[in-house]
């Protein structure tokens, strides 16, 4: 059984993060709102009774994370209208990819957030944004005393025992390749696409600069420049992830698997006329349809891996999407999981996403690896969770930063395909992140 008790509902939950934080490996999938009109749950919570955290290294780690899961997995579906009702919450760097795959170790290893580290979270603060309502569910795992405390936290006048200090970036960020090197890098990527090894690579840059202050801080600031359907917050007390994904990677629903990626961008102009006219011409791009299609067929293949026979299907191709800064071409990807699989192998057999590798995967993987300079960490990986009554929703981490060590790391990258010109590639990577930059960009304080 659960325990579902009704809290003052919030559009904007992060008062009710932050009240909690400080228990420890607090959690906070975002779903934007109430600037971004897409997402719907919010979901938040903190202390796990039990963590992961695993390397590529490591043996067997979907067969560790499967382990957790069905150590207190339960059939018990009370209200279908609250998706996550205890269970994993957590990250999947893209080099967790390395676990599950053969592949070089040619790019520099520069971080130590664990490829994979999650929590077992008996309790959650729930907020549907389309009942406008609020809930602290917990698992009958969790003990009443602890219910209690949480609940007088959430409903307490005040919000956290410490003030986060102000963020403070110290210097403009720097990317790890120049233009020139970027550019002979995609130039090495069409020599492999004409000579045949693959038909698309997702390429990427990194930026870098370093920080002092909470993390949260500046979290707070991006969410108000690039609400998107999934954000997070994930705070491990050591390091910290700031996503503002607008993608989605996996979702499992009473057996229903959907998956929409995301191949084709724009740049948003302030200027409604010229704004459409960007918004046509993604649309009608013949090129940014072949990169799309390709995806989608890579996805529809993974599927089904794990899907029943002649059920994975393609109800949308080629949707448009806007948000603060780009306009997105987004396909949905659905099918219907095999009972003898779950949601975990489901993740095992796609893993990393399609849309952040390239097609075939395992061979644009390995020309990642050789051209890229860093490994990617976060970059491209997953959030999100698996719950308890089998429910499951996970991003692909894009448009995310990593902070460890008053370092702070965030990326882009784009797919190139044969017809991609080098220039225009290269733009497509700031346009994506520009917005996160500059809007961190202007805590760098004044010189006196």
């Amino acid at each position: 059984m659960i325990t579902q008790r009704s809290i003052p509902y919030l559009i904007n939950s992060q008062s009710y993060f932050e009240k909690i934080r400080h228990l420890g490996h607090a959690v906070y999938l975002d779903s934007g709102r109430p600037k971004c009109p897409w997402g719907r749950y919010d979901i938040i919570s903190a202390a796990p009774i039990e963590l992961l955290e695993l390397n590529s290294e490591d043996a067997d780690a979907f067969k560790q994370l499967d382990a957790l899961y069905k150590k207190y997995r339960t059939d018990t579906v009370q209200n279908e209208e609250i998706p996550f009702q205890g269970g994993i919450i957590g990250h999947f760097a893209y080099d967790l990819g390395r676990s599950l795959e053969q592949l070089p170790s040619l790019a520099a290893d520069f971080s130590t957030l664990p490829d994979m580290r999650v929590g077992m979270y008996l309790w959650a603060i729930v907020t549907d944004h389309e009942k406008q309502t609020s809930t602290l569910i917990a698992d009958a795992q969790t003990d009443l005393e602890t219910l209690n405390t949480i609940e007088a936290l959430l409903t307490a006048d005040t919000v956290a025992p410490d003030q986060p200090a102000p963020f403070q970036l110290a210097r403009r960020f720097n990317a790890n390749m120049d233009a020139n090197s970027y550019q002979e890098k995609l130039n090495q990527v069409d020599e492999y696409i004409h000579s045949g090894d693959c038909y698309q690579v997702n390429f990427a840059q990194r930026f870098d600069s370093q920080y002092k202050g909470d993390p949260w801080e500046a979290y707070k600031a991006l969410r108000e420049v690039a609400p998107t359907p999934y954000s997070a917050f994930i705070d491990s007390g050591t390091d910290q992830i700031l996503s503002l994904s607008p993608e989605q990677f996996l979702e499992s629903k009473m057996q229903r698997v959907t998956t929409k990626p995301i191949k084709g961008t724009r740049p948003r102009s302030s200027d409604p006329i010229k704004d459409a006219q960007l918004k046509q011409e993604l649309s009608d791009s013949l090129k940014d349809r072949a990169e799309n299609l390709m995806i989608v067929d890579l996805l529809r293949n993974d599927l089904s891996k794990v899907c029943t026979y002649n059920s994975v299907e393609v109800p949308k191709l080629f949707n448009i999407e806007s948000y603060a800064n780009v306009h997105h071409k987004v396909s949905t990807v659905t099918g219907t999981l095999d009972p003898k699989h779950s949601p975990i192998s489901l993740i095992a057999e796609c893993f990393p996403g399609g849309s952040i590798t390239g097609a075939p995967k395992i061979r644009a993987m390995e020309i990642i690896e050789e051209l890229e300079p860093h490994r990617r960490s976060i970059y491209c990986g997953s959030i999100g969770y698996i719950s308890l009554c089998g429910r499951m929703d996970t991003s692909i981490t894009i448009r995310t930063l990593l902070c460890q060590d008053n370092n702070i790391f965030c990326w882009a990258g784009g797919g190139i395909v044969a017809d991609s010109i080098n220039e225009m590639e290269y733009e497509e990577t700031f346009d994506k992140v520009n917005n996160l930059l500059h809007c961190l960009e202007t805590t760098i304080p004044k010189e006196s």
